[in-house]
């Protein structure tokens, strides 16, 4: 809490949506006992961009911070659960790969488990990686889990994430944001007015009506009304590391059972994804137009998709990359104003609030020492990076070379901090994680282990183990994860006895 001299009164939010309304509802949470003031302006004619509908385990925690009853969240946003990715023909056309939350099996004397598999693996063993994956054994049946009767079970050890409808959640959190003080204002901004030491004084809307404050957050977008087109902090484009830069989307009616995972299916130009919801299920095509034409991209999307198409497909086009300084002045940027990464990952509502969560730690007066400033841009660009990494991961180890693209993809030049990840990992199966990194070990090696990169080595201290005891361990835990996941309830079954939407 900001109790310095000279203390912000009152901070502008432009821009609603998921983004806009998470920042007003986070800050109004933890000030509401204060004088700060908070208000939104948004207009109902800009529509809300909405690329991507799955999220990362970090919302759940969102969500509950804000003391929001997570069951009544699920139900109003028509969610379902998300217990990782299945990646489909992204090392080889036929065959998938899943990127589970949570740990793989358990460390056996200190020693990391992924080490313990490798030497199994190098005597023979070839129970695959996921088998010790508590996520990925559920999505394999088609299961979900209660979360409350987890407790000293194999299944304690899983996380899971929701697929929601991102409209449906940024109204759920400005109901919410609004009634614990947040103001919204209606309107659309034509004149942004700067103070003589170039920081934002007010903004003034088509109706005339002037609204200042003394920090600005910006949410507008794409465009960046108030971080770009107004203070100039500059772009930095990552299109040479992730070249896709449009995204043609489509919604469609549910058929079938609801898997609880994401469906991303690699495609000649880029890749697909598929997010079943409670109501409904998204479609995307995220490609690079230099390798597909706008027509041919939606075509593709409209030929792949199961059940009757609800809206007309629509092309959002995009640069990969962020701003140079997400802060500048007394504007902070947020969501699709701060930077733009494809939602291969589904990191876009984790980054909207950890930016957040490093901008309260380093929570500033009027005067916005730049300091602070320095402080939160380094912050954020380290949560840029890192995804950024992970992303460019995906692409850059596929066995493909049947298009194009993906001849480019598999010749790319990596950023220098992803090759020296990727050296220590062949080395020895080794990773250099660092504390605040969002993908931790299971995320890197299920990756790895998908697109068929293996470490010329494993940790030669593990030759202290007999191979035949060490199998044996494994063997009945990846057994122990089929047994308790075959006793739990199918992912449908858990929705509609637990948080079922009402019809809408």
């Amino acid at each position: 809490m900001n109790t310095t001299e000279n203390p912000i009164e009152k901070i502008v939010i432009l821009g609603g949506g998921t983004a806009g309304w998470l920042a007003a509802a986070t800050l109004a949470n933890i000030f509401k006992n204060t004088p700060l003031k908070i208000e939104v302006i948004e207009s109902d004619e800009i529509g809300i961009v909405g690329v991507g509908e799955a999220t990362f385990p970090t919302i759940i925690s969102i969500i509950e911070s804000l003391g929001i009853d997570l069951i009544d969240f699920i139900k109003e946003t028509q969610a379902s659960f998300k217990l990782g990715i299945k990646f489909e023909d992204w090392g080889t056309v036929g065959e998938s790969y899943f990127h589970p939350f949570g740990t793989l099996g358990q460390d056996i004397d200190s020693f990391d488990f992924y080490q313990c598999w490798l030497k199994c693996k190098a005597e023979g063993d070839n129970t695959p990686l996921m088998a010790h994956s508590a996520e990925s054994t559920l999505a394999e049946q088609g299961k979900f889990f209660l979360p409350h009767k987890a407790k000293n079970t194999p299944l304690s050890r899983a996380f899971y994430a929701l697929h929601l409808d991102s409209s449906l959640a940024g109204k759920y959190l400005r109901k919410f944001a609004e009634n614990i003080g947040v103001k919204r204002t209606e309107g659309l901004v034509e004149q942004v007015n700067l103070h003589a030491n170039g920081n934002i004084a007010n903004l003034v809307l088509k109706s005339g009506q002037q609204i200042g404050a003394d920090f600005f957050i910006d949410c507008s977008g794409f465009h960046g009304l108030l971080i770009e087109k107004t203070l100039k902090a500059g772009y930095e484009s990552w299109a040479h590391y992730l070249p896709c830069n449009k995204a043609v989307t489509v919604q469609t009616k549910s058929v079938g059972t609801t898997p609880p995972f994401t469906t991303s299916t690699a495609k000649e130009a880029g890749w697909m994804w598929h997010i079943p919801l409670q109501h409904r299920t998204g479609n995307g095509y995220v490609y690079c137009d230099k390798y597909i034409t706008d027509e041919q991209a939606k075509q593709t999307l409209l030929t792949s998709v199961k059940g009757e198409v609800l809206t007309q497909p629509r092309t959002i086009p995009f640069t990969t990359g962020m701003r140079k300084n997400s802060w500048l002045k007394n504007c902070l940027s947020l969501g699709l104003a701060q930077g733009f990464i494809e939602p291969l990952e589904s990191t876009a509502i984790h980054l909207v609030s950890n930016s957040i969560a490093h901008f309260i730690k380093l929570f500033p007066n009027k005067s916005c020492n730049p300091a602070l400033i320095n402080q939160f841009n380094e912050n954020v660009r380290i949560d840029y990076e890192e995804i950024r990494d992970f992303l460019v991961l995906h692409y850059s180890k596929t066995s493909r070379t049947d298009s194009e693209f993906w001849r480019w993809c598999k010749s790319m030049e990596l950023p220098e901090t992803l090759e020296q990840k990727l050296q220590l990992f062949k080395a020895s199966g080794a990773l250099n994680i660092k504390d605040g990194e969002l993908f931790r070990s299971t995320s890197w090696y299920a990756v790895l282990d998908g697109l068929g990169v293996k470490p010329d080595n494993y940790n030669p201290m593990l030759n202290i183990w007999d191979s035949e005891n060490l199998k044996a361990i494994l063997t009945q835990g990846s057994q122990g994860l089929k047994d308790i996941a075959k006793q739990q309830p199918s992912h449908d079954q858990f929705i509609n006895e637990f948080c079922k939407a009402k019809e809408i």
